[in-house]
């Protein structure tokens, strides 16, 4: 059995948050979701029924979180000890406000995790197309291809998350053995039931990946008491997710393999 594990899952009115919520619930572990719109708050309650674990839904804003000591306090109030980041400005309100969520408040929660001795584990949703070079197992075409799709259309929204997922690992290293930061970066997302996947160095950029996969992942991987600070891309596949991550954590596989920072 499982121990008992209490989660900050911070966009829990997202599409992943709300699958992944009752996934946690389920494992008897106790789930703090943060959301922003106080009209959401009973409607979210109902993910928390008939699990084992308990569900408090908080209404906060990330955007308001110019900190780490703000983010500190939240992360102490609810006595968290894994972190999942699945929050975002979702293009709402421009670029300042992408840059306000995905990367200043991402970062204000990373940093104070990574200070908060009884936090183990920071899983950030990410997106595969989210790196600085072109990785050794992508043809000079993939990336060429990437780079397309991820600067121009997807531009504020990369540079975000980009310097978000190199503070994750940066911070994370400094905890060395007894904390993890796992950047999971899915292909292009769909609403497809969960089923199996292609985790870890993906071929290709191009592809679609299924939110409810996501979600199911992140919990597998906040599960594994093996698994290493490291970056997993992933998309819609071949795999069983459950050998997949056992594989993936086994032979130390880190997409952030190639970065300026690894």
């Amino acid at each position: 059995m499982s121990s008992i594990h209490n989660v900050l899952l911070l966009g829990g009115s997202g599409k992943i948050a709300r699958l992944l919520t009752p996934l946690l619930l389920q494992r008897s572990w106790n789930v703090t979701s943060i959301i922003h719109n106080p009209a959401q708050v009973a409607n979210l309650q109902k993910l928390g029924e008939g699990h084992a674990g308990k569900l408090n839904v908080l209404v906060r804003s990330l955007e308001d979180v110019s900190s780490d000591a703000q983010a500190k306090s939240l992360i102490e109030e609810v006595k968290a000890d894994y972190v999942v980041w699945s929050a975002g400005a979702g293009g709402k309100g421009g670029p300042e406000r992408t840059f306000k969520i995905d990367r200043d408040a991402a970062c204000h929660f990373i940093r104070a995790s990574v200070a908060t001795p009884a936090v183990t584990k920071f899983v950030m949703i990410s997106f595969l197309g989210s790196r600085l070079t072109k990785p050794a197992w992508w043809t000079e075409e993939v990336w060429q291809e990437d780079m397309d799709t991820t600067r121009k259309s997807l531009q504020q929204y990369y540079e975000a998350k980009v310097a978000a997922d190199q503070v994750l690992y940066e911070e994370s290293k400094k905890r060395k053995k007894d904390f993890a930061g796992i950047g999971l970066r899915p292909g292009f997302l769909n609403d497809e039931p969960a089923g199996k996947v292609i985790l870890g160095k993906t071929p290709t950029a191009k592809g679609g990946a299924s939110r409810a996969s996501v979600a199911h992942l992140a919990a597998l991987l906040l599960e594994n008491p093996d698994v290493k600070t490291s970056w997993l891309d992933m998309l819609d596949g071949d795999q069983d997710p459950e050998a997949a991550v056992k594989k993936c954590v086994a032979e130390g596989v880190n997409c952030a393999e190639g970065e300026p920072f690894y």
